[in-house]
């Protein structure tokens, strides 16, 4: 297992074996959908990221602009607390925080879950970054990530009890594809990974080679 594809190589070996071929082939209907507009979604590296204001698991608010005035920093879009994948991602992400901040920089995850499922999902995990709410998911729209889930997806995710109006703040059936962007202090996308197939993430190793470019 190499340092550069550690957190793929604990997805695949975690989820693998979970995921039996008739919710494989759900999945792989579901990204080619998301791939069928004809374009990878998500702002692209050079545009300028949206400034917003978002409250946090304590229902206090954060500003993007409040963040980057410090520094860069790491942005990432997550499904929800009830997604193993953003768990383990989330996980590697706090084993790299002070490897983060040590370049000047900070973290934000953004969910479209609401600030107290945002609350004790961070204290679970033990996270010690910004984990915000975004509750309309306009935040996920501006960076072209929101998205609706097929009839398909919906009927099995109600046939195993995950009622995503029930999480999701809004009470839809969105969600954002998961994301992550790595914002310099001008507030311009440097580097990115915006996949729709949600099984796949982008690494620490890459964030943190993202963040040394950015220092020069």
């Amino acid at each position: 297992m190499t340092g550069e594809n550690r957190l793929q190589t604990e997805i695949d070996d975690t989820m693998g074996p979970l995921t039996p071929p008739p919710i494989q082939e759900l999945i792989e209907a579901l990204v080619a959908d998301l791939r069928s507009a004809g374009s990878t979604p998500g702002l692209e590296v050079g545009d300028t990221a949206p400034d917003f204001t978002l409250p946090d698991a304590h229902g206090e608010p954060v500003a993007l602009a409040h963040r980057l005035a410090t520094g860069p920093v790491v942005l990432s879009f997550y499904r929800g607390a009830w997604c193993p994948i953003c768990n383990i991602e989330l996980r590697a992400l706090q084993d790299q925080l002070d490897q983060i901040r040590d370049r000047g920089a900070s973290l934000v995850a953004v969910s479209p879950q609401p600030p107290d499922t945002s609350l004790s999902f961070a204290e679970t995990l033990g996270l010690g970054f910004d984990v915000l709410s975004d509750l309309d998911q306009e935040v996920a729209r501006s960076f072209r990530l929101r998205f609706r889930l097929s009839d398909g997806l919906i009927a099995l995710y109600e046939q195993l009890g995950l009622l995503l109006p029930e999480q999701n703040a809004d009470g839809s059936w969105d969600l954002p594809v998961p994301a992550t962007f790595v914002i310099d202090r001008q507030g311009v996308i440097r580097a990115r990974h915006v996949e729709p197939d949600y099984r796949q993430r982008m690494e620490p190793a890459a964030i943190l080679a993202a963040l040394d470019a950015i220092r020069g």
